[in-house]
């Protein structure tokens, strides 16, 4: 299966890096060899091999000590010299008690130098805390509490299945139902996904996803198991031929479209949505996809 896509987007300032293994590097590991090909830190370097973007002989491999050979090929798929990910996040909902934040793909939900680092800082609110969580690579809403009283409230609403996430996937090859539901196990833990199919051709399948459960990169998982993994999924998609044309796909096509709950304090009804990225937009027009 291969896609046809500009190789630059707008939005994501990409491209791809090819190196030709010298006879002075002969032996050298990936790490050590990447390292000093594009002038990085090895942590730096070690992100970029973790990121499964990284090709010898077209091959993907993230093993950092993997030893180099004379007139290896060795390629870097969307690199970015400079992470794309704005600096300001948007806000797309606030009470007194909780923020539903539209997350830029690129940044973590929590720790340093994430959403939630972030939104403390300009908030001025040590306390605030993400109730959940996206993957890096994953945009849209991320809920999180303004108090540690709030947190624990919805804690327990996440617990009784009380809050709806719904997320736009757009997965790989043409799925022909236009309803299912993925019940296979995730780590032996019951997991429940269910889909409903908006478009699709014999490249690709954009996909409303609802989770009933929240296992780790459960929609991921679920996809990968039908077969039809997630496009820009360098993890679970690999698998199936992926890395034909992983170098023309920004990043895993899952975006977190809205979330909804009734707050556990006023009894408010709060659905919030936040609107589709423009790389993931970008990608359903060059797919033909609505």
């Amino acid at each position: 299966m291969a896609l046809k896509f500009a190789k630059k987007a707008a939005t994501v300032r990409s491209m791809k890096k090819i190196f030709t293994v010298r006879i002075a590097d002969n032996g050298k590991n990936l790490l050590d060899f990447l390292a000093a090909q594009l002038n990085l830190s090895r942590r730096k370097a070690k992100e970029i091999i973790d990121s499964r973007n990284v090709l010898v002989n077209r091959r993907r491999v993230w093993m950092a000590k993997h030893a180099l050979e004379k007139n290896d090929i060795v390629e870097i798929l969307n690199f970015k010299a400079d992470t794309p990910v704005p600096s300001d996040i948007r806000i797309l909902y606030q009470d007194d008690e909780f923020l539903v934040a539209d997350k830029p793909a690129g940044m973590l939900s929590n720790d340093e130098d994430s959403v939630e680092s972030k939104l403390q800082q300009k908030l001025n609110n040590p306390e605030l805390q993400a109730v959940h969580r996206l993957d890096r690579d994953t945009s849209g809403c991320l809920l999180l509490a303004k108090t540690q009283a709030a947190f624990r409230d919805m804690i327990e609403l996440f617990k009784k299945k009380s809050v709806k996430k719904t997320y736009h996937v757009i997965a790989a090859g043409h799925i022909e139902k236009d309803e299912q539901t993925i019940t296979f196990k995730i780590d032996d833990e019951h997991a429940v996904t269910k889909l409903r199919r908006l478009d699709g051709n014999n490249k690709a399948t954009h996909l409303i996803a609802m989770i009933e459960t929240g296992r780790t990169h459960q929609i991921r998982k679920h996809l990968d198991m039908i077969n039809h993994p997630v496009l820009g999924d360098r993890q679970y998609g690999m698998r199936f031929g992926v890395a034909n044309f992983a170098d023309e796909i920004p990043r895993q096509m899952l975006h977190s479209y809205s979330i909804e709950f009734r707050s556990p304090s006023s009894a408010k009804h709060i659905v919030i949505k936040a609107p589709l990225p423009d790389d993931f937009r970008g990608c359903l027009g060059r797919l033909h996809l609505t």
